[in-house]
């Protein structure tokens, strides 16, 4: 069944893959290419996860289950955070708001029910905490682009321009909320509200100057900014240092899942490996090797060909070197690159330290 919000798109020029799945390209995306770096792009992240926690305990919760520190979380704040194994391996990026009653909760795609079972492990039956799966019935859209602060401005949203990542405020009427960043490592913001208003918020985006995008044009610029995901970047082999989620991690708000590990390899500086942008010189395929010489130093997770040329991200072994360093792969070659979504903690003062 078409949605009111497929319609709206469809309008406008989208092409759907799947039925219940995100436009794939609104056939425009040259001009939504030039409209990300020098005005505002509109992307539909509805087929991502979205929980609702709720109930007294919530913040003391998430605070025990994740990277990041919630328990002094206000309402109209919001952050990434990490969900990870006992042993630090991870499972998924999130991005929570707290609001004055819940917590919202965005998972990658088709994450939703694998984190809300694996929470749902460990809510005892004195907890005060209750999950809903929203998924679906929510909609999710990304601003993108230095024009997005102008646009959110026109709608009345009152965030100032220095408001930090994740603050987020109500969108008028509409039940949705606005939140500083969109999901990358550029300017932009993220909306979320109930998927009944979700064409009325399109279109009011719209009609403000975005140029809508498909999830073609979203993998390469999430390629490009280094946003892991899981299943690629994100799997049960690598930590969320490794993974270069530093700014997800609270190191003095005490224990949680995982917390053991990821503070021995922050004090004995132990991470092995770490997660790199990739420019190459032709086409290669997620899992190939990664080569300095004749030594395999690391591998490809994520591959797109762009009218830029080549773009991937990889993880390296630490010791092999970072940016500036060329591998193979194969017959082609790459150059590691840094990408601005990613942060490297200890790692990047080192870095420092050792071009001076």
């Amino acid at each position: 069944m078409t949605s009111d919000l497929q319609t709206i798109q469809s309008t406008q020029g989208a092409v759907f893959d799947a039925p219940q799945g995100p436009p794939l390209s609104f056939g425009n995306d040259e001009v939504a290419l030039a409209a990300v770096t020098t005005g505002v792009v509109l992307v539909d992240r509805s087929h991502w996860g979205m929980l609702e926690m709720t109930g007294a305990d919530r913040l003391r919760f998430i605070h025990n289950q994740t990277t990041n520190a919630f328990t002094q979380r206000q309402p109209g704040e919001g952050c990434d955070t990490v969900f990870v194994t006992a042993t630090a391996r991870t499972l998924d990026l999130a991005t929570v708001y707290a609001t004055e009653d819940s917590l919202w909760i965005v998972t990658s795609p088709g994450q939703d029910q694998r984190l809300l079972d694996w929470m749902d492990r460990y809510i005892f039956p004195a907890d005060k905490v209750h999950l809903t799966n929203y998924t679906g019935q929510m909609g999710l859209f990304s601003l993108l682009g230095p024009g997005s602060q102008a646009l959110v401005q026109s709608q009345g949203i009152r965030l100032a321009p220095n408001s930090p990542y994740g603050q987020h405020s109500p969108l008028g009427a509409t039940g949705w909320r606005v939140a500083v960043g969109g999901g990358l490592g550029g300017a932009g913001y993220t909306l979320f509200g109930p998927l009944a208003t979700a064409a009325e918020v399109w279109q009011r985006c719209t009609q403000g100057g975005a140029i809508p995008a498909g999830e073609r044009l979203w993998e390469g610029w999430r390629i490009q900014q280094g946003r892991p995901v899981p299943g690629a970047e994100l799997t049960e082999e690598v930590n969320p240092l490794e993974a270069g989620l530093w700014h997800t991690l609270s190191f003095d708000k005490g224990c949680y899942i995982g917390q053991e590990t990821i503070a021995r390899l922050n004090t004995y500086r132990g991470v092995k490996q770490q997660l790199w942008g990739l420019r190459l010189s032709q086409g290669v395929a997620p899992g190939d090797p990664l080569y300095l010489g004749e030594n395999k130093v690391g591998w490809v997770t994520s591959v797109i060909d762009t009218e830029s040329g080549v773009l991937g991200l990889g993880y390296l072994r630490t010791k092999a070197g970072g940016q500036g360093l060329t591998v193979t792969a194969g017959s082609a070659v790459a150059e590691v690159v840094e990408v601005p979504f990613l942060s490297r903690g200890y790692l990047a003062e080192e870095s420092l330290t050792s071009q001076v």
